[in-house]
């Protein structure tokens, strides 16, 4: 009776150990093996696509990762000519802002694919079909230069930027056509004051130029105040020991969660769709967003309480954000466009 007993109890040993390697394995998800060619077509800055590939290039070392880079109108001009042939040029897509991701899913150009747990790990919206996620957090404000000006003697609002005529020939800010983050900064201000904002620019005589121009007339004094990304000042302060400085309007803040996508496997370039699953499910991974936060960038991530380098809390900003109506900015943006055009000087 004991030797039955004991043979018994060691059975239900060996059963018991071989179920938890069973079940260990199957609780830490090993990464599937990737490899060929992937194509991404983005929007982010040079300087954070050089740091994104080295990354990618460890994580995915027997994957081929080549990235195109354009500003958002170069992107959908480019796209554009794509779509006419019924393929695109690139199998995923890192935008500047969800207008774009709207359009495109909207025409079936896009695949769908499951983030787990994305209710819990991300604090800004997603696509409820999985067409796109949000993977890092572009942020509009005002920037000066304390070493001439001090913050009484300017702006504390996107509006006072438009209306105040003491700045008049002193001001700057991207272009619209080009931009995709300024397309949804004016989209957001026309939408809160009407497109006589866009009226008030062009009589303060705003100037329509590139960030590092800008920057450059905020140095020298060309410029008192611009309308500006966030991180551009945060580089600066950090790379270059500039002085220059935020201004988080009392207005709102415009912040502008940006996208991933993945093409439609039967329209993309190398039809690697589980490669693409696997590179965007990185971006959203701690490793990814930390590499988003020394872009100076803000993380999606609701778990991540770290912000870039000099900036303020994150919650705090999402509390004064001036919101963007991403389905106006799709369907409207040739008007939005138009009357921008009109009133203000784009060469």
């Amino acid at each position: 009776m004991r030797k039955k007993f004991l043979k018994t109890l060691v059975c239900l040993i060996l059963l018991l150990t071989f179920c938890c390697m069973s079940l260990t394995g199957c609780g830490a998800e090993k990464k599937k093996d990737t490899s060929g060619k992937v194509e991404i077509y983005t929007s982010i800055y040079p300087f954070a696509i050089d740091m994104m590939a080295e990354k990618l290039k460890e994580e995915f070392p027997e994957l081929d990762i080549e990235f195109f880079y354009g500003g958002t109108g170069t992107l959908q001009t480019k796209l554009a000519g794509e779509m006419e042939t019924g393929t695109l040029g690139c199998d995923m897509m890192l935008v500047a802002e969800p207008a774009y991701s709207l359009e495109l899913k909207e025409e079936g150009w896009l695949h769908s694919f499951a983030v787990e747990n994305a209710d819990t790990l991300l604090r800004f919206p997603y696509d409820p079909d999985g067409y796109w996620y949000p993977v890092r957090v572009c942020n509009m404000v005002l920037a000066y230069n304390p070493e001439l000006y001090s913050p009484e003697e300017l702006p504390a609002t996107f509006y006072d930027f438009a209306y105040d005529e003491s700045l008049k020939g002193l001001i700057s800010m991207g272009n619209p056509l080009t931009s995709g983050t300024t397309m949804a900064a004016i989209a957001a201000l026309s939408d809160k004051y009407g497109y006589e904002y866009f009226e008030a620019l062009g009589r303060n005589d705003v100037m329509i130029e590139s960030g590092s121009t800008a920057l450059a007339k905020l140095q020298t004094g060309e410029c008192k105040v611009i309308m500006i990304l966030e991180e551009s000042v945060l580089k600066e302060r950090k790379e270059n020991g500039s002085e220059l400085a935020c201004i988080y309007p009392e207005d709102g803040v415009i912040l502008m969660p940006s996208t991933v996508m993945i093409v439609d496997e039967e329209k993309s370039l190398n039809m690697n769709t589980e490669a693409c699953e696997q590179i965007a499910r990185w971006m959203l991974s701690e490793e990814g967003q930390q590499l988003i936060l020394e872009a100076y960038m803000h993380s999606v991530a609701a778990n991540t309480v770290e912000t870039p380098y000099d900036s303020v809390d994150t919650d705090r900003l999402i509390a004064q954000d001036m919101g963007v109506d991403w389905e106006r900015c799709y369907k409207e943006r040739e008007e939005i466009r138009t009357k921008f055009q009109e009133y203000v000087t784009v060469e």
